[in-house]
């Protein structure tokens, strides 16, 4: 998809990273997202049309994290919702790069309303990244 095309508002993120040659080998070739323009501060990652930016931050804070379905999420954290064939292909993409999961890629909430896949895994400076699946998209805000 174009950057400049989307049915829905995109979003930009900046986050912290200690080391921006360590963001540009993990977003760049792990999590193999296009890279935009830079500088010796920062990096713009175009995350599925949305503007990621790494910005070098070397100081960070304590995470925390949330009991959700018997995991402990991390807080804070962010992704995307994908297709569930696209959630798998990224799975098996990170566990060729031998990506170690802060949560394995599983179904939540199985069977109620809300059922997704979902996987958490962490970026090279502590940032918790969510990527999740929905088989019915109309489950994504149910209550």
């Amino acid at each position: 998809m174009s950057g400049l095309v989307s049915p829905i508002p995109r979003f930009h993120l900046a986050v912290p990273v200690d080391d921006l040659d360590a963001a540009r080998r993990f977003y760049g070739e792990t999590l193999g997202l296009e890279q935009g323009r830079s500088a010796d501060t920062w990096v713009d990652w175009n995350l599925h049309g949305h503007q990621l930016v790494t910005h070098l931050a070397p100081a960070r804070t304590e995470q925390i994290h949330n009991p959700v379905d018997g995991h402990d999420v991390p807080v804070p954290h962010f992704g995307l919702i994908l297709t569930i064939d696209t959630f798998h292909r990224l799975a098996d993409r990170l566990r060729t790069a031998d990506t170690e999961f802060v949560i394995e890629p599983y179904v939540r909430f199985a069977g109620e309303t809300g059922e997704q896949w979902t996987m958490f895994l962490l970026d090279p400076a502590g940032n918790a990244l969510e990527f999740k699946a929905f088989a019915d998209d109309s489950q994504v805000f149910a209550a």
